[in-house]
């Protein structure tokens, strides 16, 4: 396994939607656990193909509140069906570093995917797993949250970004 290079915002490339995955091969399983490794040493709860230049319907999360109990989860060709109660969240993402801020969700869907094999799957997700499948299905979009801020945030936020990378 091998850490890969998490593009960060304005990078074009996070803006490309991603394309179904059809190929379910070594090469597949080799991206899945680099991108584990990846999120896991970032630290995040999630990571897009798409946050590392992969252009595929593919993402890792982990949203276990022990760390010493990990339960990853791989999304594949995702779909989001029946979501339920919009509520403000705290959000930030391994693409824009050091900013957070909060943007309207669902708390609660329910998420029909395939898995690492090819298998399909449906999952009911709640709070932050629910928020992170959002986040995740955005970016295989060519979405950021900070595209739900008003353009005044997005403006700061884009200044921000840009000292931070000259520092």
């Amino acid at each position: 396994m091998s850490l890969l290079t998490i593009l960060h915002h304005p990078d074009p490339r996070l803006r490309q939607k991603a394309q179904p995955v059809t190929v379910f091969d070594d090469a597949l399983q080799r991206l899945i656990d680099d991108m584990f490794e990846t999120m896991y040493d970032a630290p995040g709860v999630g990571l897009a193909a798409t946050q590392v230049g992969v252009a595929m319907r593919l993402a890792v999360m982990d949203c276990s509140e022990d760390k010493s109990k990990p339960a990853p989860i791989v999304i594949i060709n995702p779909e989001i069906v029946d979501p339920a109660e919009r509520v403000e969240m705290e959000e930030g993402c391994l693409s824009v570093p050091g900013v957070a801020d909060k943007v309207q969700r669902y708390n609660r869907l329910k998420l029909r995917a395939l898995d690492r094999h090819g298998a399909p799957f449906e999952l009911e997700a709640e709070g932050l797993l629910a928020q992170a499948v959002q986040h995740e299905i955005d970016h295989l979009d060519g979405k950021l949250y900070i595209d739900y801020l008003s353009a005044l945030k997005r403006e700061r936020i884009g200044k921000k970004l840009a000292k931070a990378r000259r520092a």
